[in-house]
């Protein structure tokens, strides 16, 4: 809510989707599937604001990661964060909010290296067993709040996201909803 309320263009955008799809109706499981322009702006609220900055991997055999041979029991760190913001994989533009860069999948918003760097849920075997449920709550969350709200930020809203084990606002975020 709060990068929709900092880009009011996708908020419009994507309430236009969710009329289409349901109308005042109830959001319903067979209609989530067809939100194109939502799925597109969760991806890119999950690249920006990953669910957790960093994951702890462990070689459970020797492992060749690169030009490396890791043995087997070494610990890893993948920074989620600096792998979402990274220009290699992003293009120039990986600190700004575009959804449009989801809108063929998240294997062609890489630049070519694949799904593999986008991991809000972590990745591999070791993948958040919640992470389909999570994205249909979100879908579910968004399209009930932009059927009848719109929002915006507050003007005492202070952008200051804090990296500690996930991403939460450091001051909170204030949003103003209005009905509509």
């Amino acid at each position: 809510m709060v990068c929709l309320s900092m880009h009011q263009e996708w908020q419009n955008k994507a309430r236009q989707e969710i009329t289409q799809v349901f109308g005042s109706g109830e959001p319903h499981f067979e209609g989530l599937k067809h939100l194109k322009i939502v799925t597109m702006i969760l991806n890119q609220v999950l690249r920006l604001y990953p669910t957790l900055v960093k994951i702890l991997r462990n070689t459970a055999n020797e492992t060749k990661l690169g030009n490396m041979m890791l043995p087997s029991g070494v610990n890893i760190i993948i920074p989620i964060i600096n792998v979402h913001h990274d220009p290699e994989i992003w293009g120039e533009d990986a600190t700004e909010f575009k959804p449009e860069r989801f809108s063929e999948g998240v294997a062609n918003a890489t630049k070519g290296r694949g799904s593999g760097c986008f991991m809000p849920f972590g990745g591999g075997p070791k993948i958040c067993i919640g992470q389909n449920l999570a994205i249909v709550e979100a879908k579910t969350a968004i399209a009930k709040i932009l059927q009848w709200f719109s929002f915006e930020l507050s003007s005492s809203y202070q952008h200051s996201p804090s990296a500690v084990f996930s991403l939460p606002p450091q001051f909170g975020a204030q949003l103003i909803l209005q009905k509509i």
